[in-house]
């Protein structure tokens, strides 16, 4: 099999090595009554045959691709020794969050325990966003559930000696040598196109003038929370509307940014990015995404989602259609040097625009719930920003992001922010979250 890595996957891997920022998918199950440990260890070892049973082992050649490998070694489930309060959850899945993963050097993923004290348990499995996106979570872990293992056909670390490599990479690298040059073809028109705004997308605060203390490179953990609303009362409100579930997520993400005030300067509206999943029967990339881009104003989400609706339809029509040019621009990832690796990164989150992220994992596998081999009686998922600093926080001018999922009878949504010049808390977080659903008249229990 080809074994390379997606050119998707190796923007992600190089964008983490260049920046030494990178993101993990985090799922937290809550159960009341302590944890079968003897069945977590079957899905822990199970997870090691399917998409996260795998890493990166980069080619001797600094512009080819490099390669999955396999890596099935079951890891140790890290059960805490003392039981902490349940009103701890959220701190104790903020430092599981943080936990170091590496898709190249291991682990890919991480699973832990705590019992609380009341009698309660939760429990966390990170993974590098690198290594899989969130729909492909949801699969290894249905998969993992089920005991479904499967040979993904990878060879196991350092197969291949450093003479075959060598042979191997060239060899495949010059076959590509003609999509590259149709590339390079295709981004010079690309960039014709764009100059105008390209030279606009440079990062709006330089870190020397907006932070040029000693803690610019201090590490800041993002504050998150949780958001629990019954099914059947999330989908009475958007049907209330004229929206759909998708489009209650979008109005509700615009009203919550319009709270945080990230906004456009110029006319108010919000800036949603939505990550969309083209995963399909078989596929092993660790990112099968594409992303779309919706504007909603929100003055008017909370009495009627038509244009939100009609809008996020559109876009996903046009995604369809229409795929993103800078897509095509991918083939070019190995050659890109690590120093233009980080510029463009910083480029792509530095926009005036206030990107909001956006992302609906949507109706989830129902075994997904099961990891001990009995419903949750609590279960969310979100993507956990890792060794982010204050200054990337401020090239980016604060950070939102909203993911969100129907499983076990109700909708999660997960946020994050930060915002420049004030004092971010959890605590204020909630209430901009309560203010925001009373905005909809629904009613959540906020974690």
């Amino acid at each position: 099999m080809d074994n390379r890595l997606a050119f998707m996957d190796q923007a992600s891997f190089l964008g983490l090595r260049a920046t030494g920022q990178g993101q993990t998918i985090q799922c937290v199950w809550v159960y009341q009554r302590p944890i079968d440990l003897d069945a977590l260890r079957r899905f822990n070892r199970n997870l090691g045959y399917g998409l996260l049973g795998r890493r990166i082992e980069r080619s001797p050649l600094p512009f080819a691709r490099h390669r999955w490998v396999s890596c099935r070694a079951p890891l140790d489930i890290d059960v805490a020794e003392c039981a902490r309060p349940r009103g701890e959850l959220s701190a104790w899945a903020d430092e599981r969050g943080q936990l170091p993963v590496d898709p190249e050097r291991g682990p890919g993923w991480h699973l832990g325990v705590l019992p609380f004290t009341d009698g309660s348990a939760a429990i966390s499995l990170a993974a590098s966003h690198t290594v899989v996106d969130g729909g492909g979570f949801c699969l290894a872990v249905a998969d993992a559930v089920r005991g479904d293992t499967r040979d993904l056909g990878y060879p196991p670390p350092a197969s291949r000696t450093r003479r075959r490599a060598l042979i191997e990479d060239a060899h495949q690298t010059a076959q590509g040598v003609p999509e590259i040059v149709r590339t390079l073809r295709a981004a010079a028109k690309l960039a014709r196109r764009r100059r105008r705004e390209f030279s606009r997308a440079q990062p709006s605060l330089p870190v020397e003038a907006a932070d040029n203390t000693a803690d610019a490179d201090e590490a800041v953990i993002v504050p998150a929370i949780t958001i629990y609303v019954d099914v059947d009362d999330w989908d009475a409100r958007a049907y209330s509307l004229g929206g759909t579930s998708n489009s209650l997520l979008a109005g509700f993400t615009a009203k919550l940014a319009e709270h945080a005030e990230r906004r456009r300067r110029r006319d108010g509206a919000v800036n949603l990015s939505f990550p969309v999943s083209d995963r399909e029967e078989g596929d092993v990339r660790a990112n099968a995404l594409a992303f779309a881009d919706v504007t909603v104003d929100p003055a008017c989400v909370t009495t009627d989602l038509g244009s939100v609706r009609a809008a996020v339809k559109q876009t996903l029509k046009t995604l369809r259609e229409t795929p993103d040019e800078s897509l095509q621009l991918l083939p070019l990832t190995p050659l890109t040097p690590k120093r233009a690796v980080k510029r463009l990164a910083e480029v792509a989150f530095g926009y005036d625009e206030l990107p909001v992220g956006c992302s609906n994992l949507g109706d989830i596998d129902p075994a997904v719930a099961c990891p001990d081999g009995a419903e949750a009686d609590q279960v969310f998922m979100r993507l956990v920003e890792q060794y982010t600093t204050r200054a990337s926080l401020q090239r980016t001018r604060g950070i939102l992001y909203v993911a969100s999922g129907r499983i076990v009878d109700k909708v999660f949504l997960t946020v994050a922010a930060y915002q420049l010049d004030r004092k971010n808390s959890k605590s204020y977080l909630r209430q901009l979250a309560a203010c925001t659903l009373a905005d909809f008249e629904l009613v959540g229990a906020i974690d």
